[in-house]
């Protein structure tokens, strides 16, 4: 585990730097999962039957979790479950666009960004690319894009409200197709082709998002904030990863890490909460430990599931678009998430085991409900409490600026959460 706050959140921004897409989310965790000596499996192959350290990835999904030598066909999950994907925009096909002079990319709006965030920023181009010979190529350029913004000059009314059209304002600009640099850098494809070491007319498929080039870094008058890409959701991931690296295998459960892909879209897909990967491989482990139908439903009802998802701290410029009673502020401790209609699935049980992980980790927690007129978002919990019958509990840390392409958090959240999730993974519970 990383020892202190400083390491952890540089460790952090290591993380993040180093996924710019879900898939490189999922191939760098179980990366660094093997060399710390987990091993990865295929979905292909037969699994080993014996106690260990495992690690699978789906596309952009990553299961990993520790089989101790103790573990019997009812021994109960602690599931950290996350997802490895945020809003921004995914490459078109005939993603290459001239206009006016300028060598555009074709981008699409994926899941909720907030579009005015994604402007005049340096940006990145990453995912995969599928070759002719079937190979998968992770790729991942430098800074290469922009989406300018029009200068205030030729629209004196900007600062009264900012209207983006999603087609016509949102594709950002890489070249210029008049000069001779341009002529060369006129295919996007042969851009993104390029970092990933092939040529364009190898590659027959593609999944490509943009995502922020600036590096994170802490700020603050006492560097007590944290500002990134992609805290909603790789702060989840990366704090889950961290405590799963440091269990040790002695507590009587297994405890697993699910980072899924598309929660922003709706996790309905093969490697989303919605979809099968998680009951499949499920049902794997337990095969593998004899277990019956009854024995397993034993150890679903013993079981719970730590849904981590980032919410929202207190405004101060937006104030009244809060719950008046319940103000969550950075630095204060991870967010138990609650909301009546079960957008987040919280209940009494679950507050009570949330309470005691708490203690156990000796870290701060504070409540996160919506302003009744301001219904909020969900989050992978209630979907995998409805696949699976889990009992299940919403909770992560705080951040302003959530969906933007660079948000914000406190930096001492980030370690609370990581210590509660290991807690969790751990803790004797009473509930």
């Amino acid at each position: 585990m990383v020892a202190n706050t400083d390491e952890l959140i540089e460790d952090l921004g290591t993380y993040v730097r180093e996924s710019p897409s879900s898939y490189h989310a999922a191939e760098v965790a179980a990366r660094r999962l093997a060399q710390a000596g987990f091993t990865q499996l295929g979905e292909h192959q037969d699994w080993p039957a014996e106690p260990g350290k495992y690690v699978v990835v789906r596309d952009g999904a990553v299961l990993a979790w520790v089989l101790p030598e103790t573990a019997g066909p009812t021994t109960p999950l602690r599931i950290l479950g996350a997802h490895t994907d945020s809003p921004g925009f995914k490459l078109k096909p005939k993603s290459t666009v001239v206009r006016q002079g300028w060598i555009q990319a074709g981008m699409e709006v994926y899941g909720g960004p907030l579009l005015n965030s994604w402007l005049d920023r340096e940006l990145r181009l990453a995912g995969r690319l599928v070759t002719s010979d079937g190979a998968t190529h992770l790729a991942a350029t430098g800074p290469v894009a922009r989406i300018p913004q029009l200068a205030i000059h030729l629209d004196r009314q900007v600062n009264e409200g900012l209207k983006l059209g999603k087609q016509q304002h949102t594709t950002p600009v890489l070249g210029l197709a008049g000069t001779a640099a341009g002529a060369a850098e006129a295919d996007v494809l042969s851009v993104i082709a390029a970092a990933a070491g092939v040529s364009a007319g190898e590659v027959d498929g593609y999944d490509i998002v943009i995502a922020d080039a600036q590096a994170p870094a802490r700020f603050g008058a006492s560097g007590e904030f944290f500002a990134s890409g992609r805290l909603d959701n790789l702060s989840s991931v990366y704090t889950g990863l961290q405590a799963l690296l440091d269990a040790d295998g002695q507590a009587p459960v297994i405890p697993m890490l699910a980072a899924f892909d598309h929660e922003e879209l709706g996790s309905a897909s093969r490697s989303g909460a919605a979809g099968p990967f998680l009951e499949e491989v499920l049902g794997r482990i337990y095969e593998s430990l004899g277990a019956t139908a009854s024995q397993r439903a034993q150890a679903f009802a013993a079981s719970w599931h730590l849904s981590s998802d980032a919410g929202h701290a207190v405004h101060p410029n937006y104030s009244e678009r809060h719950d008046p009673a319940n103000r969550p502020l950075p630095n204060a401790g991870p967010l138990l998430k609650i909301n009546a209609n079960q957008r987040y699935t919280t209940d009494a049980t679950g507050a009570a085991m949330w309470a005691q992980v708490c203690r156990t980790a000796g870290v701060p927690s504070q409540e996160f409900v919506s302003n009744n007129d301001i219904p909020c978002g969900s989050t992978i919990g209630p979907i995998t409490a409805t696949r699976l019958g889990i009992r299940t509990v919403d909770v992560g840390i705080a951040l302003l600026s959530m969906h933007s392409a660079r948000e914000m958090c406190g930096a001492d959240d980030v370690a609370h959460l990581r210590d509660a999730i290991a807690a969790f993974f751990t803790a004797k519970l009473t509930v």
